[in-house]
């Protein structure tokens, strides 16, 4: 089992900046993927971006790219969101995920999840 706790989300303005931090615990984290989704009211879940164990990057969507950046610290075992210029569209529930597969932008390839953090910019 593996555990995630997400943190740093909040109300910001257009055009600031948030950074999302998302722990992770429990059995050995080697070789595992670690990615970001998002989903907004009345929409469905979407990926954001991915990280793998050897720091190859998936993503992020063409709705953040220049904007958000994914990265990890191996150390703390954390995956962090970097997410600049923000708009009021990137409103959302966002979610930190594991697999143990592989790297993909498909939900359905990640087996731990997350309990979700509040992200709301306003504009």
């Amino acid at each position: 089992q593996v555990q995630l706790v997400e943190s740093g989300g909040g109300l910001v303005q257009a055009g600031g900046s948030l950074r999302l931090s998302c722990a992770a615990s429990g059995r050995t984290l080697g070789g595992i993927t670690m990615g970001w989704f998002r989903q907004a009211p009345g929409k469905e879940r979407e990926f954001v971006a991915a990280v793998s164990w050897s720091y190859a990057i998936t993503g992020p969507v063409d709705s953040v790219k220049g904007r958000f950046v994914i990265f990890r610290d191996h150390a703390t075992n954390t995956v962090y969101l970097q997410m600049n210029s923000l708009k009021a569209e990137d409103t959302a529930v966002y979610f930190c995920a594991a697999s143990t597969r592989r790297s993909s932008r498909n939900s359905y390839d990640y087996d731990y999840w997350g309990q979700g953090t509040q992200v709301t910019v306003s504009s």
